[in-house]
This record gives structure tokens, sequence and C-alpha cells, in this order.
């Protein structure tokens, strides 16, 4: 049984999805195009005599950061070595840059034996926003706003600038993106998308509590507009106020993942990152 590992395309991921599913991953609908759009080279498949059996994302945003997620193996064959020799020949598409990813507990130990550093942990957190008392103001559509103001918000939260994929995240099919606005200005913005399960919520990037809260009631009812009552966000236990609005409004911790790196990355805004945008690509 030889492994052959090799890019993926597009068409390749749609399998991926499936596998991303059965886990229990719950992946977007239409994730996949905004992902290849980042970094098209970034996506791997091991095959044996053929047959897809493990992959492997490695996307490049900047020439000093790299995200590391989608790590599947078939689970009828899991512990004959193709996840580690899928993972090797991916690992070298970073080249010399810091590499994140967000990795689940039973994995940690085997990440942290690979380079990488737990920086803080994640939750999700799930479950039916009540719908608000008095209408959300303050929140328009996202094309209400000058696009490079809303790519420099997002990039002062992220450890890399990532215009293509911002543009292609915004705009997918069933993808709902909103602003918030305080005195004219841009304080915060999120994006929800229908998903296998709950709709999932991400990024939600705000200045402050208030503005997420008003995003985040937002969201809901975009969610419940395409028929999910229920939500799903990934908040980062760095930004304290996150869990706190996520428990304000009756939503639940499921699973956690640690964020962990390989290396260091640039300053970024933590108290504004309410929910990050994916598990997947960071």
């Amino acid at each position: 049984m030889t492994l052959h590992v090799s890019r993926a395309s597009l068409q390749d991921w749609s399998l991926v999805r499936d596998w991303c599913a059965a886990e229990g991953w719950n992946p977007g609908a239409a994730d996949a195009p905004a992902f290849f759009a980042q970094d098209p080279e970034g996506f791997f498949m091991g095959r044996v005599d053929g047959e897809p059996v493990s992959a492997i994302s490695v996307v490049n945003y900047s020439d000093d950061y790299s995200f590391l997620g989608f790590y599947l193996v078939r689970p009828d064959l899991r512990g004959l070595g193709h996840g580690l020799a899928t993972w090797r020949t991916a690992l070298a598409h970073a080249g010399g840059r810091t590499v994140g990813l967000d990795g689940v507990p039973a994995q940690q130990d085997n990440y942290r034996r690979s380079g990488f550093a737990p920086a803080y942990r994640t939750a999700r957190y799930v479950g039916e926003v009540p719908l608000p008392d008095r209408p959300v103001t303050g929140v328009v559509a996202a094309e209400r706003v000058d696009p490079a103001e809303l790519a420099a918000y997002d990039s002062a939260c992220h450890p890399a600038d990532r215009p293509r994929f911002l543009a292609a995240w915004l705009s997918a099919p069933g993808h709902r993106a909103l602003v918030r606005l305080t005195e004219g200005r841009l304080s915060g913005y999120g994006v929800v998308r229908p998903a296998e399960q709950e709709a999932r919520i991400g990024p939600l990037f705000a200045d402050t509590p208030a503005d997420a809260s008003a995003l985040l009631d937002a969201l809901a009812a975009e969610a419940r507009a395409f028929g999910a009552p229920r939500i799903a966000v990934d908040m980062p236990e760095a930004n304290p106020a996150a869990a706190r609005l996520a428990l304000s409004r009756g939503l639940e911790p499921t699973f956690e993942t640690a964020r962990m790196y390989t290396g260091p990355i640039r300053p970024l805004a933590k108290d504004r990152v309410f929910g990050v945008t994916t598990l997947e690509l960071g």
C-alpha cells in the first residue's frame, strides 16, 4: 500500500468536506472556493492505488505566516502512517513561515512534538440565540462600507492580511456579512453561513462587547432567515468577553481546540476577536 501525496483540486475537496461532516466538524456549505481563493496550491490529498485516503491543507497567507488545517485520514486506514506522510509532504509548502493550527486535545501532544506551542484555547459555543426585545441598531450589510476599510479592520484581527480570502468569504453563496457602525465608524463585522448542522458564525470581530453583542444578535437573526435557528461560533479564551457574551445568549460550550504556532506572529487585536473565522483556515 504505497501512499502518493499530491496537490488537491477544488473538485477533490468536495470529498474532504464529506469527511469533515462525518467527523462532526460541521463544515460550511460553500466554504471551499473561498479557501482555495487564498492559496490554491495549499491543499493536499494522499491516495493509495488511486483511492483518496488522507487530506491536509497548508495555506500560505504571507511571506511570514501559514495555517494548517483539514488534517484527516480515512477512519478505516488510520494507524498506518498515511497521516504523518501526508503531513510531512504538505508542511514543506509553508517553507520557513510560522505555521498556525487549531488542534483537538487528542492531537496536541503530537503537534508539540512537531514544534507547535499552544497560545490559547478556543471553545465552540452552540445554541439558539433568543430574539432580541428590540430591533438591533447600527448593524448594516457589509456592502455599505468601503471594502478597503473592512479589509484593514480584518487585518488588525488576524496574523496576516488576507484580501483574496476575505473577498471570496464575504460574497460566497449563502454567506451573510454584516458590519457594525458607531457614529459612522466601522466598529466590527461578522459573517454567518449555512452549514451541515448549526449555522456557523465566523469571523466575529468587534471593538467592544456591545458591538459584538449587536452583531451576534443580528447574525443569529440572519441564520433564522435561512432556516437555521441554532448557531455555532468558535470563541477564543484569549478574549474572556467572548465567553461571557456566548453565555449571556444561552449558548453552551461543546468541544475545544488549542491554537498553536511554530513561531512568532505579528501583534493582533485579541480583544476584538470574539469569534475566529474558521478552525480550518484560522
